[in-house]
């Protein structure tokens, strides 16, 4: 089965900087979508961002501007770097993957995920 495993993260003050990072073992040859997701205590797990095998990137009106996605498709990782962060993008940040596109890229229809890292924002 496909593993992902991220990595980074961790505490930064408002308006600092994170990077988390994601590796998947996912077939390269195959049609694929890659996210990041994110849920804060006592809300709804959002998407971030997800990343189509083409590299076209849709992202969140939360964080447009301030997040950045890179992926390196030959090693299958997917970056995402966070400036600008305030406390509202605290929270577990889970990265979900599955085959085929990314038209529908409800966090319901991910079959993969890894097992989360946490960012936290704060004073």
């Amino acid at each position: 089965e496909v593993q992902l495993v991220e990595s980074g993260g961790g505490s930064v003050q408002p308006g600092g900087s994170l990077r988390v990072s994601c590796k998947t073992d996912m077939h390269i040859y195959s049609r694929w979508c890659m996210a990041w997701f994110r849920q804060a205590p006592g809300k709804e797990r959002e998407g971030v961002v997800h990343i189509d095998s083409v590299g076209k990137q849709t992202w969140a009106d939360s964080v447009k501007g301030r997040f950045t996605a890179t992926q390196d498709v030959a090693d299958m990782i997917l970056d995402l770097q966070m400036n600008s962060l305030n406390p509202e993008d605290t929270g577990m940040y889970y990265c979900a993957a599955k085959d085929g596109y990314c038209y529908n890229a409800d966090w319901a229809s991910f079959d993969y995920w890894g097992q989360g890292i946490q960012v936290t924002v704060s004073a």
